[in-house]
């Protein structure tokens, strides 16, 4: 199976305009590419077998950046064009956003083009970045590909994806008759119900950063769209959305850890959300309608 780490890197100003130029072409190429196939879709019926090559002629730029990464672009849009005629609830894949789709992209590793070292990285086109690796992977794995991310706060981070990595299997032993399991059930207030009490720090993460929220939103509402210090104020609110992501994960990580060191085995109930939701409008409606004849015959 594969593990992945990711560690943030620190690129310089030329290293960050080549990765902002890399993010672009990604997004227009996919973009371009999701075009194609929605024409000749319509006209044919069939699906387009395009790839990164065939626009390289006409849009040169695309030959400024990493040839694997516009090949992982074509992979993503095959896959996501793909799951859409096997299951339509998935949905039909749509167009990326500049200001609005996450700015990444995924390159592999062929004949030693990447290479990982214990405060830096060599990527293909970007050549050595500082890297800050606070932890060691695990010895015996062999590095697969490597995807490069940019954070609305203006962080960069590197996700290392190894593969070869084994875990113990837990589930081989047939007898659960010993076992200490735990529960795990919706909850329509707080993460969720079990079985057992379990002790946990108050979460509420939003709650407590929301005055601090509030106040940096309020500033970045006061600042001309499109000025210098929009932007920067843009990034102070983003970092504030980040660091409430961050204790939530940290949060969840940890009581995560706690259950699987403290149970042998979890047995969580599987609820279609959806289809709770449609009845529960149902019955509402339902309700409604025997109110009102109620009401008629009084």
């Amino acid at each position: 199976m594969n593990i992945a780490y990711r560690f943030r890197i620190y690129p310089t100003e030329e290293q960050k305009i080549l990765l902002g130029k890399t993010f672009g072409c990604c997004r227009f190429l996919y973009n371009q590419m999701l075009n194609d196939k929605i024409r000749e879709y319509e006209k044919t019926k069939k699906m387009l077998k395009n790839t990164p090559a065939m626009y390289k002629r006409e849009y040169p730029f695309l030959k400024e950046v990493d040839s694997l990464a516009l090949a992982n672009v074509q992979l993503h849009l095959e896959k996501a064009y793909k799951n859409f005629f096997l299951d339509s609830k998935i949905g039909f894949p749509r167009f990326k956003s500049k200001h609005h789709s996450r700015n990444s992209y995924t390159t592999n590793v062929v004949n030693g083009n990447i290479l990982v070292e214990s405060k830096k990285i060599r990527l293909p086109k970007l050549k050595w970045i500082a890297m800050k690796k606070h932890r060691e992977p695990v010895e015996g794995l062999r590095l697969k590909s490597v995807t490069v991310s940019m954070e609305p706060s203006g962080k960069y981070f590197a996700s290392l994806l190894y593969e070869g990595y084994s875990c113990e299997n837990q589930a081989a032993e047939p007898d659960y008759s010993t076992a200490k399991i735990l529960g795990i059930d919706y909850a329509m207030q707080g993460m969720a119900v079990f079985s057992e009490k379990i002790e946990m720090e108050e979460a509420g993460f939003f709650r407590k950063n929301e005055k601090k929220l509030a106040r940096e939103q309020r500033k970045l509402s006061r600042c001309v769209r499109g000025s210098h210090n929009y932007e920067l104020q843009k990034k102070k609110v983003a970092r504030c959305h980040e660091k409430i992501r961050n204790q939530r994960r940290d949060h969840l990580h940890k009581l995560s850890r706690k259950i699987a060191d403290s149970y042998d085995a979890v047995a969580v109930e599987d609820i279609d959300m959806k289809a709770m939701g449609v009845s529960a409008c149902t019955s509402e409606k339902a309700y409604r309608i025997m109110d009102m004849d109620c009401s008629g015959k009084c």
